[in-house]
């Protein structure tokens, strides 16, 4: 039951109807696949631009047009010049400083009007290449409603507007120009009717094989499913005149939150050509998400031909020039789509990445097998330092990972078991995510500087055979203790000298060592050893570890570390 407080009188589904999809039967795209990239064209410039609550000042336009250019889109739409002056200078701008790249082709957008396409005109004078954009509002409820004008009279408009295009680029011979033209709101159009105007206009321009002109067909506004804008995009691929001299382009909103799955269907269905921003930047909910779309393709084994490895130069640019902050969880660009707070996520990844890495060795190129990283971070400039994090609903895998990646500390896994409820415990205390240097301090209290534990002053060792006899000084409490042990080993014999001095039984259930990575630059590069142990007094487990330059030093501290994690005194 709704409450009280919240009116629920206006919430009325009845004022809306179902969309209506068109009757086909043979539809094909369902069993394709996408193989290979659409040709790219950003809108950033243009329909993000106009989008924006504090538009872009020439110096973020013209950064944006740079990271377009660098990340590689070869078509990019740059503004609306008869729209605005400031759109205007800009298209002269990259124009008179040479700043457009010769495999670069702008566009332009444009009513059709005829002052107005006079302007676009003047403003890409110069230009090597440019499209000229036009396009005229098709649907039923603008042809209804905001024009109240009839079927030829809107196709009149698209037709004489074509014409103008026409006949000003013949005008203007030393640039080589590309004609597109839109359906405005071609999904809320009649399908017969905006073929219609589309092949009027292609009448016009009279394309070929060699100089095709772009059919772009908008969902301006996402009414329906993906999979009926897919069908309308089949059946006008399978009318449309002149295909073969057509570039079927695509240019969807995100008013649904479906604008990468219908532009995908949309390239199922037949389509070239893939218009959107980068991170979707757009009206009302947004335009199509070029990074999205392009990673999910990436994802699939297909050169995206986009370059997208700087993901953090992306982010920082788009953010900075539209005022716009990049949602966390957004698709493999926001900064926790590839964290793990999960315990068991990050047990999985951990393990994962252990055997990818291994198997790297031997094949750079092997297929990417992690479980719940659907890409490896690195390809877009992501550390595996940002893949683990960790809070109170993270286990001891993600505390092992950080532990190893930031400071080379590989634990075994008794000694994650026993680490995870210190860090679980300081995570619900704080409730906040803990940072890796809170977790290798804690690691550095709990272990290796524990309280009331004695420290190795030093040592004398005699071997005979198979026999270890050791003679040890210890500190503790400013007192020193010397011990006397034989057994099987160093560590043996440490533990039944021990043993014999408290008289208790210590029982060594586990050891662990490695070599920590030497600090570079440092004076005196030898690796320091870092020991693990696990002991049992009196049936009760504890667990240390210790550094040390000397491996049988810092294994023997170790045990002493243990030790003093006890409630036995030495």
């Amino acid at each position: 039951m709704p409450s009280n407080n919240i009116p629920s009188s206006n919430f009325n589904h009845k004022k809306y109807r179902a969309f209506t999809p068109i009757q086909k039967s043979d539809r094909r795209w369902p069993n394709h696949v996408i193989n290979k990239a659409p040709e790219w064209c950003s809108v950033d410039l243009r329909d993000g631009n106009q989008a924006l609550i504090e538009p872009m000042t020439p110096s973020q336009k013209l950064e944006m047009f740079k990271l377009l250019v660098d990340v590689g889109f070869k078509e990019i739409e740059v503004g609306f010049p008869a729209a605005s002056a400031p759109d205007f200078d800009f298209v002269r701008q990259l124009i008179e400083d040479n700043l457009i790249p010769d495999d670069v082709t702008i566009q332009v957008l444009t009513q059709a009007r005829e002052p107005l396409i006079a302007r676009s005109f003047e403003a890409l004078k110069g230009a090597k290449k440019a499209i000229v954009h036009l396009y005229n509002s098709t649907s039923t409820v603008q042809r209804e409603q905001v024009f109240k004008k009839s079927k030829q009279e809107i196709k009149a408009i698209a037709v004489q507007g074509a014409e103008w295009v026409r006949d000003m680029a013949a005008a203007a011979p030393e640039t080589r120009w590309s004609f597109q033209y839109s359906p405005e709101s071609f999904t809320g159009t009649e399908m017969d009717y905006a073929l219609e105007v589309c092949n009027a206009v292609i009448d016009v321009w009279k394309p070929t094989s060699d100089n095709k002109v772009i059919i772009n067909l908008p969902a301006t506004v996402e009414v329906s499913t993906p999979n009926v804008y897919a069908d309308q995009i089949e059946w006008i691929n399978d009318n449309i005149n002149s295909r073969e001299a057509v570039r079927i382009s695509l240019h969807t909103h995100n008013d649904r939150g479906c604008g990468v799955a219908a532009a995908e269907l949309g390239v199922l269905a037949g389509a070239d050509r893939i218009e959107g921003t980068l991170l979707g930047n757009g009206e009302r909910t947004g335009n199509m998400d070029i990074v999205t779309m392009a990673m999910n393709i990436y994802s699939q084994g297909i050169d995206p031909e986009l370059v997208l490895s700087d993901m953090d130069r992306i982010i920082a640019t788009v953010e900075r020039c539209t005022q716009l902050a990049v949602h966390p969880r957004h698709a493999y660009a926001g900064e926790l789509v590839f964290a793990a707070f999960s315990g068991s996520h990050q047990d999985a990844i951990n393990k994962c990445m252990a055997i990818d890495a291994e198997q790297r060795k031997d094949d750079p190129n092997a297929h990417w097998q992690v479980a719940y990283l659907p890409i490896d971070p690195r390809d877009l400039g992501r550390s595996y330092q940002q893949v683990i994090r960790i809070n109170s609903q993270s286990g001891k895998g993600g505390v092992a990972y950080v532990l190893e990646q930031d400071y080379g500390i590989q634990m075994p896994r008794w000694m994650q078991v026993d680490f995870s409820p210190h860090i679980q415990a300081f995570a619900e205390k704080s409730e906040s995510e803990v940072g890796s240097e809170a977790i290798q301090s804690i690691f550095v209290d709990t272990y290796l500087k524990p309280q009331n534990a004695a420290v190795i002053g030093g040592y004398q060792l005699n071997r005979e055979g198979c026999v270890d006899t050791l003679q040890a000084e210890l500190k503790a409490d400013n007192a020193v203790v010397e011990i006397d042990g034989k057994g099987k080993g160093v560590l043996d014999a440490f533990v039944r000298g021990l043993s014999s001095k408290i008289g208790r039984d210590i029982v060594l259930l586990d050891y662990s060592e490695h070599a920590l990575p030497s600090k570079k630059g440092a004076e005196n590069e030898q690796a320091e050893a870092m020991a693990y142990v696990q002991i049992s007094i009196n049936g009760s487990r504890y667990c240390a570890a210790a550094l040390c330059d000397d491996i049988v030093t810092a294994s023997m501290q170790a045990v002493l570390n243990a030790l003093g994690r006890s409630s036995v005194n030495l």
